[in-house]
């Protein structure tokens, strides 16, 4: 962000002796990007009481943000609380290319003074139409420029102090005055903030879903599980802030267990088709209105699924369940290793892999313990203790 203490205005000032005497001041500036999520409302209560305590100046927002994801209660408390801050608030929709798109557009209104960067747009309008409706007050090429212009503005009964005189050979300029304080989201907020972009979201939810139906053919729980088990927590955060479609995702969900099905079969068949369908359709209704995942992210997500599970997945399952000799059965009597508590399912290490395992209830197996390999049940392997099992009891 713009280093505001180096910054100073063309135009003339008035050079006043009170204006050259003012206190030193404390500016606090908080950024604001993206959509405002209960994230970004946290944080800017956060950033009204911190300025209230430090009985700044002025604080200043610098808002990007095209549309809100708050309920109309919630929203309007957070305006509110703008409007009834100690400190007076000042927003500044920039830098160039910025919006304050919907909904947002309110905080405007509820600030004391409102100020936009030329090449940007509040509530679909440009600089000049914005001040002739009244949006805002005074456009701004850069924020150094805008917090200087509120030296001097009578915000609800207070006159702000934001900048001082200063001489330059023979002539005065302005330039600001006073500490100023920049905040941030943290980074684990910042994160969560990122899950609620409506293709941040779709991402992870189909990373999350692919990683986990990965670690079930690979009957094991590694980086992969974990990993799709992160992706699938964040991904439940945006989902539940964002407008989800029950219905979409759904069909979504569907689209993977139908690819799923087919990989299970070893060829591509019906399930398969069903997958591609659920999946192009849920994607596409999973979120509403201009909320919608690009068509492009769609198709390059919906591509990579399909390799990812007919490819990828296909190839991997022939390289697991290769065997030198007649195939799974030849495992049918080997013996292996529990790594887990096996009552009645767990893991065990056989031939330098890890299989999902499942014994009778009566004979649970401790982790450590050497097992018995016989029967396979698809992925599942049935064990029993290399002593006291069936084979030792003669049946």
């Amino acid at each position: 962000m713009l280093a505001l203490a180096t910054i100073a205005l063309s135009a003339p000032p008035p050079a006043s002796a009170a204006a050259q005497d003012a206190p030193s001041a404390v500016i606090d500036v908080v950024e604001v990007k993206g959509r405002i999520d209960p994230i970004v409302s946290d944080f800017l209560r956060r950033a009204i009481a911190s300025a209230a305590a430090a009985k700044s100046e002025v604080l200043v927002i610098q808002l990007d943000s095209p549309g809100v994801l708050l309920s109309r209660y919630d929203f309007a408390a957070l305006a509110a609380r703008i409007a009834a801050s100690t400190v007076p608030v000042a927003v500044w929709v920039g830098p160039t290319g910025a919006k304050a798109s919907g909904a947002t557009a309110a905080l405007l209104a509820s600030a004391g003074v409102a100020g936009m960067a030329p090449g940007t747009r509040v509530a679909g309008l440009k600089p000049a139409d914005a001040l002739a409706a009244g949006l805002v007050t005074t456009t701004d090429p850069t924020l150094g420029e805008f917090v200087v212009g509120l030296d001097g503005r009578d915000v609800g009964g207070r006159v702000l102090h934001t900048a001082k005189v200063v001489p330059e050979g023979e002539t005065l300029r302005r330039q600001q005055a006073g500490e100023v304080r920049f905040a941030k989201l943290g980074l684990t907020e910042r994160l969560l903030h990122l899950t609620v972009t409506p293709p941040v979201a779709y991402l992870l939810l189909m990373i999350g879903l692919l990683l986990i139906v990965f670690e079930f053919f690979t009957a094991g729980v590694g980086l992969a599980g974990i990993t799709g088990a992160v992706s699938l927590i964040l991904s439940a955060y945006g989902l539940a802030v964002l407008p989800t479609s029950p219905v979409g995702l759904f069909l979504i969900v569907l689209g993977v267990l139908g690819y799923s099905i087919d990989v299970q079969a070893g060829a591509p068949r019906a399930w398969t088709g069903i997958g591609v369908v659920s999946g192009l359709i849920g994607s596409w209704f999973l979120f509403p209105g201009d909320l919608r995942v690009p068509l492009l992210v769609i198709a390059l997500v919906s591509g990579g699924t399909a390799l990812f599970m007919l490819s990828g997945m296909t190839a991997m399952l022939r390289a697991r369940f290769s065997t030198p000799t007649i195939g799974r059965e030849s495992m049918i009597g080997q013996m292996g290793e529990a790594t887990t508590g096996i009552d009645p399912e767990g893991m065990v290490d056989l031939r330098g892999g890890k299989w999902r395992a499942r014994t009778n209830r009566a004979t649970p197996i401790p982790a450590g313990e050497r097992v018995r390999v016989v029967a396979i049940d698809g992925l599942l392997l049935e064990v029993e203790p290399e002593t006291g099992g069936a084979k030792d009891a003669g049946h």
